[in-house]
């Protein structure tokens, strides 16, 4: 009897052994498995992640190429803009020179006509010179000119240049313009010529 149970508690032993060796080699081919299976994925998690760097390069590249496409363009466009800017400058002040040519042309006729007047009227020489005047300075202010105004007025040098100083003219009259020399113009509200002036001291 006592061998019979020893004998059995040997294969119980043995048992117990073999069921424990098979675990283990089954829990070494899960591990196994397990870092087989972890290593694939992060092999493919490499792969895509150099896809994408590469994905990323070619987008970068084509932002690259469309934007020097478009600073090309834009280079372009402002080149014909300037050489049109420069067109058009030089046309305007064709045109300008035209038109004030083209204002000027009826005086330099009624002018001729006057030349060719045999009259010996110093008074009707005298009127039909003041019309040609009147006529002028109406043209002249239709293309902007004005005169700069004197009588009466303090001295400014933004519109006046004092060319003499009068002494003993009083103290109502200090500063203040005497006489005109020369009569100054603006065009457009721009001093052209300075009037030249005499002013009281």
């Amino acid at each position: 009897m006592s061998n019979e149970k020893e004998t059995k508690n040997t294969q119980h032993s043995n048992e117990e052994k073999l069921s424990n060796t098979n675990n283990a080699d089954m829990n070494e081919k899960d591990m196994n498995a397990q870092e087989g299976a972890e290593n694939a994925a992060q092999t493919e998690d490499g792969d895509a992640k150099q896809l994408t760097v590469e994905e990323q390069l070619e987008e970068a590249k084509k932002q690259l190429a469309d934007m020097k496409d478009q600073y090309l363009r834009k280079a372009a466009e402002f080149e014909n803009y300037r050489k049109r800017t420069i067109k058009e400058k030089s046309e305007l002040i064709l045109n300008g020179a035209e038109s004030t040519v083209k204002a000027i042309l009826p005086i330099l006729d009624d002018f001729e006509r006057a030349l060719a007047d045999k009259t010996e009227d110093a008074k009707a020489i005298k009127e039909g010179v003041t019309l040609i005047f009147n006529k002028f300075i109406k043209t002249l202010k239709g293309l902007g000119v004005e005169k700069i105004e004197t009588e009466d007025k303090d001295f400014d040098v933004d519109f006046h240049e004092a060319i003499a100083m009068v002494p003993g003219m009083g103290d109502d009259k200090k500063g203040k313009v005497i006489d005109c020399v020369q009569t100054g113009y603006k065009l457009n509200d721009k001093v052209i010529r300075h009037a030249k002036v005499a002013v009281g001291q």
